[in-house]
């Protein structure tokens, strides 16, 4: 498939690479917020195969001020980039390029975003544990926020590969002062699931295609008044998210992540305040559609 846009001398252009990308959700969220606020803005994807030669003609074209960056490019558009912020740096990948006057900058908003999550649902993260099931690039970025830019008592970062999870924990150790354990799924899920007061889910566990009756977590471990977070988005509902409701605990779903590291982009790239509301409906309605 070809894209073809046409774009004024005045339109900014914004989209997101990957490889593929027909299935993203970004562009009706993102477009929607153009319009609610006026802007003279597109966004459009872009299936890139070679991220280095798109970087480089990206910078003859002054109109495209920001990217959104998807699997397979995350790490591998950093080496294309004139500056990647610490937070990037430290998670060792970009989700974001932005344009300043003649450099590209990389950053990373899928932490960030998440923080902006609790915040929303009014989830208090300092002086809490905190576990991750999963040691995957999500939960990276996601951990390395919460270490550096919030107060938790401890992380725990549990999984099903010995060395990878270990080699997580040790790099979030050095950039932090709080406990970082590491722990094996499944075999230590009986211990760690009810002494810690949030769970986030990383693995693809739930996830659309897959049995929508499988979790990682049994539902007995689950105590009640933890906040559980999947950041899976398909389905809305997991099998992970129907047991924590059902126990009571506070549940904030994956497109959670996926709008408020949308609405960081956003506000990036244009300056201004990201309109929630109007993203997280273009964003609510693109998944009812794909689900039909």
């Amino acid at each position: 498939m070809r894209l073809l846009t046409e774009i004024t001398g005045s339109t900014k252009l914004c989209g997101v690479i990957g490889h593929p990308v027909k299935h993203s959700l970004s562009p009706p969220m993102h477009n929607a917020a153009f319009a609610a606020c006026g802007l003279d803005y597109a966004y459009v994807a872009f299936d890139v195969a070679d991220v280095s030669a798109f970087i480089s003609g990206i910078r003859t074209c002054e109109n495209v001020v920001g990217l959104s960056v998807t699997i397979p490019h995350k790490i591998g558009v950093m080496s294309c980039l004139d500056d990647v912020d610490p937070l990037a740096r430290l998670a060792g990948c970009v989700n974001t390029v932005t344009r300043q006057g003649s450099r590209l900058l990389g950053s990373l908003t899928d932490g960030a975003g998440v923080l902006r999550a609790f915040a929303a649902h009014q989830v208090a993260l300092d002086g809490k544990k905190v576990l991750f099931l999963g040691a995957g690039g999500a939960v990276r970025a996601v951990a390395f926020a919460l270490a550096t830019q919030a107060a938790p008592a401890s992380l725990t970062i549990a999984g099903r590969t010995a060395e990878k999870v270990c080699a997580l924990a040790a790099d979030i150790s050095k950039a932090c002062r709080i406990p970082v354990h590491a722990a094996m799924l499944p075999d230590d899920l009986n211990r760690i699931v009810p002494e810690h007061d949030i769970l986030i889910h990383g693995t693809p566990v739930g996830m659309h295609g897959a049995d929508p009756n499988e979790s990682v977590v049994p539902w007995d471990l689950l105590q009640p008044g933890q906040v559980v977070f999947d950041m899976v988005y398909r389905p809305k509902w997991t099998r992970l998210l129907r047991d924590a409701l059902a126990l009571e605990c506070t549940v904030i779903h994956g497109l959670e992540m996926l709008l408020y590291q949308a609405a960081l982009q956003f506000e990036t790239w244009t300056g201004i305040p990201a309109p929630i509301d109007v993203m997280r409906e273009a964003l609510e309605n693109k998944l009812e559609q794909d689900q039909c």
